[in-house]
């Protein structure tokens, strides 16, 4: 079968440390305080439903909003909960967080019930265990996974993409996540075809993870799903290129995927959706790639959410050196941290440890037009001057030309010749544009 791709797009050296590639998923043991952001999600966000002094079980709820567009957020440990208060998260703002402190008995909370028989449930049932278990999608965006599946009737679905690229640097926990929970990949993917009786299936999977299509390939005997391997390219990963590669469909302009009959969830949101619906077991773990030069044991480690960069360091031996940056996520769409005290939250793919020699860029120059970015940018928009019209606040020739339909994928920055941050002048203006809707 022939490879598919999309126009444009960069090829940056992939990073990704054998020891993380080939080494088996590993639980850490957790920190003595977990931290839960009432944020962890696209949409509205969380309130409490503790409170200070309150014990808490494992799997209990500890925020939940009453909009649709949110997701409740539960409790990974058992314990007390100390204090509620603002704390910083990955992306360098601060919210509303419940501090629980772990009394390591793990004594478990029973909120919603193993489904091991899912196709007697109606839609209806399914979606509502979703929302219960706080699936939201894991692959870096956090778009509530009830939301997403609630298509309306106009809007039929015929594609349903299980998005196994994970095309950016230095990542590898969707690679171990395919490897070691191919099983739970396809139950999910299964459950939510059943919720569109005319889809298919598309499990979309880079080249450079031959032995994830192969396992893939063996595992799988539904014959409304099929693997598709892709040339490996950077954003392959991105929605709307997945969409336009596997399904030769384009969103339009300000759409979503369902505009064009298509849901993308990623892999590690399917094993989500299998646990929350089968098992009834709500989201609390994320797997994280802890990598960089400066990391002293690299690894995909199963972490419970609400634990703290500085406490899974603790816990898997450290560092090498003092890391000169850290970076939660990837290095093209990742944040750089300030501290490292702060909590691992639902969209927390990758801790990066870097060294001077990794982290420093050359001195940014004056755009000299050459269009590089213009050439690279997998939607074909006009970064430079998108990135102009950011730094003179022209919000209206923005929107023109089409600003927001930008993923953020920092192309532009990694081809400038005159190293500017062309990304990061597009990102700040999106998000004064989206909160100034808000």
């Amino acid at each position: 079968m022939k490879k598919k791709s999309f126009p444009r797009g960069i090829h940056p050296p992939d990073l990704k440390s054998t020891a993380s590639k080939t080494t088996e998923i590993i639980e850490p043991k957790e920190g003595s305080i977990l931290i839960y952001p009432m944020v962890q999600h696209i949409g509205a966000p969380c309130k409490p439903t503790v409170s200070v002094g309150d014990r808490v079980k494992v799997g209990q709820v500890v925020g939940d909003s009453e909009g649709f567009v949110s997701a409740p957020i539960h409790a990974t440990v058992s314990g007390k909960v100390v204090k509620i208060e603002e704390t910083l998260v990955p992306k360098g703002v601060m919210c509303l967080a419940v501090f629980v402190e772990n009394d390591s008995q793990f004594a478990e909370y029973t909120q919603v019930q193993p489904n091991v028989d899912y196709n007697n449930l109606s839609k209806e049932e399914i979606l509502s265990l979703i929302r219960m278990g706080g699936v939201v999608g894991l692959g870096g965006a956090g778009f509530p996974a009830h939301v997403k599946l609630s298509s309306p009737d106009n809007k039929p679905i015929d594609t349903v993409l299980a998005n196994a690229a994970e095309c950016e640097p230095y990542l590898t926990t969707d690679h171990r996540v395919m490897l070691e929970e191919t099983e739970d990949i396809l139950t999910g993917l299964e459950i939510v075809l059943s919720l569109f009786p005319e889809a298919r299936g598309i499990i979309a999977v880079e080249d450079n993870k031959e032995d994830a299509i192969v396992r893939f390939k063996e595992a799988n005997s539904n014959g409304r799903i099929s693997v598709v391997p892709l040339v490996t390219k950077y954003p392959q990963g991105g929605e709307k290129l997945l969409i336009r590669t596997c399904a030769g469909r384009e969103v339009p302009s300000g759409g979503l995927p369902m505009d064009v009959g298509c849901i993308v969830h990623n892999v590690d949101t399917l094993v989500a959706i299998n646990r929350a619906v089968v098992k009834g077991q709500p989201l609390m773990r994320k797997v994280v790639t802890v990598t960089g030069g400066a990391t002293k044991n690299p690894g995909n480690y199963q972490i419970r959410l609400g634990m703290t960069i500085k406490d899974l360091l603790e816990a898997i031996g450290g560092t090498t050196s003092e890391p000169y940056k850290v970076v939660v996520g990837g290095p093209m769409m990742g944040a750089a941290q300030s501290t490292l005290e702060v909590p691992l939250i639902k969209v927390s793919s990758g801790v990066i440890l870097m060294t001077e020699e990794e982290a420093t860029r050359p001195h940014e120059q004056n755009c000299f037009r050459c269009g590089m970015c213009v050439d690279h940018c997998p939607l074909g928009l006009m970064p430079l001057d998108l990135s102009a019209y950011g730094q003179r606040n022209n919000i209206e020739s923005f929107k023109k030309y089409n600003g927001m339909d930008c993923t953020s994928c920092a192309c532009c920055s990694y081809v400038c010749p005159a190293h500017r941050q062309v990304a990061g002048e597009i990102i700040k203006m999106k998000e004064e544009i989206l909160a100034s809707k808000k």
